[in-house]
């Protein structure tokens, strides 16, 4: 089943998020390689595509996990979690309907 995972950054955490970034989007590759990647990307602090100094609030992932649990614990173990990025992570299971 597919998983939405909603993380949102800690204030000013630009400089924790830029300094593990490569250990956390080798993960989402390991997803993306296993076919279980829907899609992931980061919510820019500003209305830009490159947020510059003002970073980012926080990220999305939506991908297969076996279950809601599995899912929580593979959020939960991201190396934005130990660096001091995220301060919440929502997961929900998630139905895609378009695109089809």
């Amino acid at each position: 089943m597919l998983y939405a995972i909603n993380a949102e950054d800690m204030p000013n955490s630009l400089e924790k998020r830029m300094s593990v970034r490569s250990e956390h989007l080798r993960r989402i590759k390991t997803l993306q390689e296993a076919g279980r990647l829907i899609l992931a990307g980061p919510y820019p602090a500003i209305d830009n595509q490159d947020p510059g100094p003002h970073g980012f609030s926080g990220s999305l992932i939506v991908a297969e996990f076996e279950s809601l649990e599995a899912a929580r614990v593979w959020a939960n173990e991201d190396p934005y979690v130990n660096a001091g990025v995220y301060q919440r992570i929502t997961v929900k299971p998630f139905k895609k309907v378009f695109p089809e």
